[in-house]
């Protein structure tokens, strides 16, 4: 198992690094933090140099101030960025993280070497939309884990919950460990901005790839191809089986599909390159 020690950026950001290669940033969901990446970090530094970081409002990075929007989100993760020296990144969204990315595709694009969207949100049917702006609700009451079982039981499937649940009780701490200012000015975006400039989706041109599982029922097959049918040229996987969690889950099945974009992206950026050279 690779040991990482957290590091901050100058505005506070905390994050973990390793490995050699091109830079590859994991942005983590709502109420979770960087050390979800843990399968991922062990797949991929092999090959990449991965960044993790905590998003505002979670883990040991600052809370965001109010009225932050996703701009201000964008702007943490090119902090970071400025702060490794790193001209451009691979950028990997989870969730709310993946929110993150697009929007730091459509203000950065000349940071952007690829991007990832996993898991994440675009287009809410009605009955959707009010069903996250109610957990919203729940939690400006009661708190980051007023929703735990429920999102749980949303995330993992029965099976791999009844076979891991010292890593369910950790991940039902972190949601309740969660700084509750924090996690609503986070989660009230989440629940308002899947449709974020989507009129503008068509303009980022870096290698993309959309992807869920088959039975996340938050992140529906339906939203990412909906999502990739906006950004020219992306490819779209829907993991069969998969629940919302499946970076965690099952990270052999994420890993695989990530270094096989991440090589092909790779390979059509080195193309592009030769032609313009």
């Amino acid at each position: 198992m690779i040991r990482l020690t957290a590091e901050l950026t100058p505005a506070g950001t905390s994050y973990l690094a390793t490995g050699q290669g091109q830079p590859v940033v994991l942005i983590h969901g709502v109420g979770l933090n960087k050390e979800m990446w843990g399968g991922q970090i062990v797949g991929l530094a092999s090959q990449y140099q991965v960044i993790a970081y905590d998003m505002l409002g979670h883990g040991a990075s600052p809370r965001p101030a109010s009225g932050t929007d996703l701009l201000g989100y964008a702007d943490q993760l090119l902090e970071l960025l400025d702060h490794l020296n790193l001209p451009q990144a691979a950028v990997i969204g989870f969730s709310m993280g993946g929110l993150v990315a697009r929007a730091f595709a459509l203000h950065y694009p000349q940071r952007l070497q690829s991007l990832v969207v996993l898991n994440s949100v675009f287009n809410r049917s009605e009955e959707q939309r009010a069903g996250v702006i109610a957990r919203t609700a729940q939690a400006a009451e009661h708190g980051p884990d007023a929703n735990a079982e429920a999102a749980l039981s949303r995330w993992f499937s029965r099976e791999y919950q009844a076979a891991n649940p010292a890593q369910i009780a950790a991940l039902r701490q972190t949601l309740a460990n969660n700084d509750p200012q924090g996690y609503l000015t986070t989660y009230e975006l989440f629940a308002t901005q899947d449709m974020y400039r989507a009129d503008d989706l068509s303009s980022i041109q870096a290698p993309t790839l959309i992807a869920t599982g088959e039975l996340d029922p938050g992140s529906t097959p339906e939203m990412a191809e909906q999502l990739a049918r906006r950004i020219p040229g992306a490819k779209v996987a829907v993991l069969p089986e998969q629940r919302h969690m499946m970076p965690v889950e099952s990270p052999r099945l994420v890993n695989q599909m990530l270094l096989e974009f991440l090589q092909f992206a790779n390979a059509r950026q080195n193309h592009i390159k030769g032609i313009v050279a």
